[in-house]
């Protein structure tokens, strides 16, 4: 059994420490971000650190590495305060993988990358075509984290678009048939398959199959 203490983080070699914390939560959501320059210049960025904040309304999260040095991405939300997300398939991740790349900020990671950028009405921020799952948020608020700077973004989900067939009657996403990817550490990308879809728990009752 390996262990490791808080005094052998600090003696870690950075690009080892940074593998080990990254990869131990596990298997995490992978979705592509798109934004837009008030100068007009598309950017496009991979991002594994997207959170459900709530339902009702409806807000996701995400992690910003601290904006000590240039992060277009977090330039472009606060400027205009338009943003997507945007699945990543197996037939991309490669793509995806490469949007993490120090492109300038002039340099748009589509046309980079070959992926597609498209425009819906009342959303300023591109999305990607080859996605199978479009969200539109607009900024609601962000939080400095002050022990390493980081940034928790909170946006308001404004439009969505998912690919015909991949709604269950309740209305989960079935991100399995979408050919979705998961993603572990920097550089780990997973195919997902379904184990099951368990009944709402309840104390009194076991939860039973609900997956069709």
């Amino acid at each position: 059994m390996k262990v490791f203490r808080r005094s052998d983080f600090e003696q870690m070699d950075k690009r080892y420490r940074t593998q080990l914390i990254n990869s131990m939560p596990g298997i995490k959501a992978l979705n592509l971000v798109g934004t837009r320059g008030e100068d007009g210049a598309e950017n496009l960025a991979v991002f594994n650190s997207i959170f459900h904040v709530g339902a009702n309304p409806p807000y996701l999260g995400m992690v910003v590495r601290p904006d000590s040095v240039d992060r277009h991405t977090w330039q472009n939300i606060l400027a205009t305060g338009s943003y997507t997300l945007n699945s990543v398939s197996n037939a991309m991740y490669q793509q995806a993988h490469q949007t993490s790349a120090r492109y300038e900020k002039s340099q748009s990671e589509f046309l980079a990358t070959g992926l597609t950028a498209e425009y819906r009405e009342g959303v300023l921020a591109p999305f990607v075509g080859e996605s199978a799952v479009k969200i539109g948020l607009v900024l609601e608020e962000y939080h400095r984290v002050a022990c390493n700077d980081t940034l928790v973004v909170i946006g308001k989900v404004e439009y969505v678009e998912i690919q015909e067939g991949l709604l269950f009657e309740d209305g989960a996403v079935d991100l399995v048939k979408a050919e979705s990817v998961g993603s572990v550490g920097l550089d780990g990308y997973v195919d997902v398959n379904w184990l099951d879809r368990l009944s709402y728990a309840k104390p009194d009752k076991s939860a039973v199959s609900i997956l069709k």
